[in-house]
């Protein structure tokens, strides 16, 4: 159903509490400042939860451009109203990591698509693109808890290959991938340290950075400990 508040009362809230200083502090993060109004995320949920989930709306906020906007835009949508057709279009127009990280966890983890989408993503040309592939991963290895080992494991190959990907945004996302993979349980945490072995003996700064991170954390007590007491 479609919710009373309009686009133009959305955004001319959301002007109203618009802070500059804030945006400059973004920027210090490597957030877009262009059409960047500096709200924070609790502020976004908590617009989002009067909102109401909104299909139609959602895409509203997507066009308008406007950072926030298009943070706010994966907090209404409706998961099982998304096509694919959506996705690519979104996935494309990224443009800061904040937007793409929001977007897969938010939304397009629950979509009936996203498995195949970080797959497919994770062999993308564009920064954020190929981001959004591994951000995919890690947030369907916090958020899917029914999915089997084998789903996972799956990813492994694009975590391989996308090990060596010097771009800061790209480099960070395998990590995450790999890490929120091998702390799901036991067995993938054995399987994910291997494969960061295996990936710490490439030629490449990248991929070395990305598996000695995760050996770190994924070999450490806490971590350990977590896992056996959840086995």
């Amino acid at each position: 159903m479609r919710t009373a508040m309009s686009v133009e009362s959305i955004l001319a809230e959301m002007r109203a509490k618009r802070d500059p200083k804030v945006v400059e502090e973004m920027r210090r993060f490597g957030i877009a400042s262009e059409g960047t109004l500096g709200l924070s995320v609790p502020y976004l949920r908590r617009l989002s939860k009067r909102i109401g989930r909104d299909h139609g709306l959602a895409n509203e906020l997507w066009e308008t451009g406007v950072h926030e906007a298009r943070i706010l835009a994966a907090l209404v949508d409706e998961p099982e109203k998304v096509t694919e057709t959506q996705m690519d279009k979104w996935v494309n127009e990224f443009d800061s990591w904040d937007v793409c990280d929001g977007c897969c966890g938010n939304l397009f983890d629950r979509t009936p698509y996203a498995y195949a989408k970080a797959l497919e993503w994770s062999e993308g040309k564009k920064e954020f693109v190929k981001r959004a592939g591994y951000a995919l991963m890690a947030e369907l290895a916090v958020h899917d808890k029914v999915a089997p080992n084998a789903a996972f494991v799956g990813f492994f190959g694009a975590i391989e290959r996308g090990s060596t990907d010097s771009r800061n945004f790209v480099k960070k996302a395998v990590n995450w991938a790999l890490r929120q993979i091998g702390k799901r349980n036991l067995r993938l945490n054995k399987a994910a340290l291997e494969l960061a072995t295996k990936i710490s003996k490439k030629e490449s700064p990248s991929a070395k950075w990305v598996a000695s991170d995760a050996i770190r954390e994924l070999s450490s007590e806490a971590v350990q400990k977590r896992l056996r007491r959840s086995s």
